[in-house]
């Protein structure tokens, strides 16, 4: 085991084998549909959310348990690790990373917990970057804050309704997004959703999305890595990927699918792009 290692949440968007890959320890949120509860990316995919979505299943989505983390963190410990960087889900969206911090008072060894301010790659790269990061734990922690709170993030879903329902946009700003029919463009910005911008049709909101990470990675003057994110519009994604490739300074460019606890609140046919500093 590693003197620091990492462990991080199902918002990820890290597979079970690229966890293993990288040594990072994933807690999985929660998932409801109806009555029936689930562990996002254990119990529940983002197939399987489709199908509960599409059966007219109401999805509502919570933390972890301070527990869940205590368990992790004691774990670790027990396997020799000397320090935990716990890096999570902006605190602006969700409970977890103040779920974490709860764990972190009473565990067994030194935890740094992060608030990563992003979600999906954008903190799946931040803990992945840190567990290769040479250092001790404030080290590797601040390492983590770096990428993580490098993310720019812009996404198009069809209905707002869900981030409306889930509390992560206003009532007002839903109405706003929808205006005349107008497609939302919204922003992942200091760890909220903003709608920033609105165009007319689906192929447009997909271009607009690939300009949004050129330009971005443009503007940045060091390496940068992308992701391209969706639910259920795998060949969609791929094609905005490969449009992308041409971008300068782009060292990774990952498609990648959102997990259950995104997926339940950006509904089906969601796209996104993501550009964090490499």
């Amino acid at each position: 085991m590693p003197r620091v290692a990492v462990v991080t949440d199902s918002t990820a968007a890290l597979g079970p084998d690229q966890a293993a890959e990288w040594g990072i320890t994933v807690v999985p949120l929660d998932v409801a549909a109806g009555d029936r509860r689930f562990r996002d990316g254990v119990d529940l995919d983002a197939a399987q959310l489709l199908e509960l979505v599409s059966g007219g299943a109401r999805i509502s989505t919570s933390q972890p348990a301070p527990a869940a983390f205590a368990e992790v963190y004691q774990h670790l410990a027990d396997q020799g690790v000397r320090e935990v960087v716990s890096v999570h889900l902006s605190g602006r969206l969700s409970g977890t990373v103040r779920a974490a911090g709860l764990a972190a008072q009473l565990a067994p060894l030194p935890v740094h917990v992060v608030d990563s301010l992003s979600a999906g790659l954008g903190l799946g790269f931040a803990a992945r970057v840190a567990s290769r990061f040479d250092g001790d734990g404030a080290a590797v922690a601040a390492e983590a804050e770096r990428v993580g709170r490098s993310t720019s993030a812009w996404f198009v879903v069809d209905s707002l309704d869900h981030l409306r329902r889930g509390g992560r946009i206003s009532a007002a700003a839903a109405a706003l997004g929808t205006v005349l029919g107008l497609r939302p463009v919204l922003a992942l910005r200091e760890g909220r959703i903003d709608v920033v911008e609105r165009v007319r049709t689906r192929s447009a909101a997909r271009d607009r999305l690939v300009q949004l990470a050129r330009d971005e990675a443009a503007r940045r003057s060091g390496p940068v890595r992308i992701a391209v994110h969706h639910l259920g519009r795998a060949e969609t994604a791929e094609a905005m990927a490969e449009q992308l490739h041409e971008v300068d300074g782009a060292v990774e460019i990952r498609v990648a699918e959102v997990g259950a606890v995104l997926g339940g609140h950006l509904g089906a046919g969601a796209l996104a792009v993501i550009v964090v500093d490499a």
